[in-house]
């Protein structure tokens, strides 16, 4: 019988992807502060608040196996926070059209007295020249305000683009589901 499994989000996105590998698990909300550090390159962030995430969760929650996962996107070296609102969300993709973002996504799974195992995605993203009246109809459409870059890539979002170059097609949702299913089985839960 497998330990407990638990989400360390509430993002339902991530949910989803972990539904797909259909193994019972429960969401627990981390405590974690998302405060980037002084400095702090987006791939380190990343690494950083996906560990916190899951050994957070974990310390409360010692039985289980924990999923932590966090993404953080790059333009020119710098992360780009989820906008919040529809003009900040209009002004990440202004900036973003015609170029290349970086989306680095971490996953960390933890359990309390194991070591924390741990697996990097870097999705590159090459957004098509986009028109002002473009990008406002498509933030009206889908309202990707929790959303980092600005997009839903599993929704209309696809239609902002030029390319996706990544080895995991899940990694850009939020959960890269190939490393998640070799980590699951690296920790003994059994999956076809």
């Amino acid at each position: 019988m497998n330990p407990p499994l638990i989400l360390g989000s509430t993002s339902v996105y991530r949910r989803g992807l972990l539904e797909r590998l259909r193994l019972p698990f429960t969401c627990e909300r981390p405590d974690v502060d998302e405060t980037p550090g002084r400095g702090e390159a987006p791939d380190a962030l990343a690494i950083r608040l996906a560990q916190a995430k899951a050994e957070e969760v974990a310390a409360r929650m010692p039985s289980a196996w924990v999923v932590g996962s966090d993404q953080v996107a790059a333009l020119d070296g710098r992360p780009l926070g989820k906008p919040g609102g529809r003009d900040a969300a209009i002004a990440q993709l202004m900036a973003m059209s015609g170029r290349s973002v970086v989306f680095h996504t971490v996953l960390a799974l933890a359990r309390s007295g194991e070591s924390t195992l741990q697996a990097q995605d870097r999705t590159e993203v090459v957004f098509r020249t986009l028109q002002f009246d473009e990008i406002a109809r498509y933030v009206d459409a889908e309202q990707p305000f929790d959303c980092a870059g600005s997009f839903k890539c599993e929704g209309l979002g696809i239609v902002l683009f030029e390319a996706i170059r990544s080895d995991d097609p899940t990694a850009l949702v939020g959960l890269p589901l190939i490393a998640t299913a070799r980590l699951l089985r690296a920790a003994g839960y059994a999956l076809p």
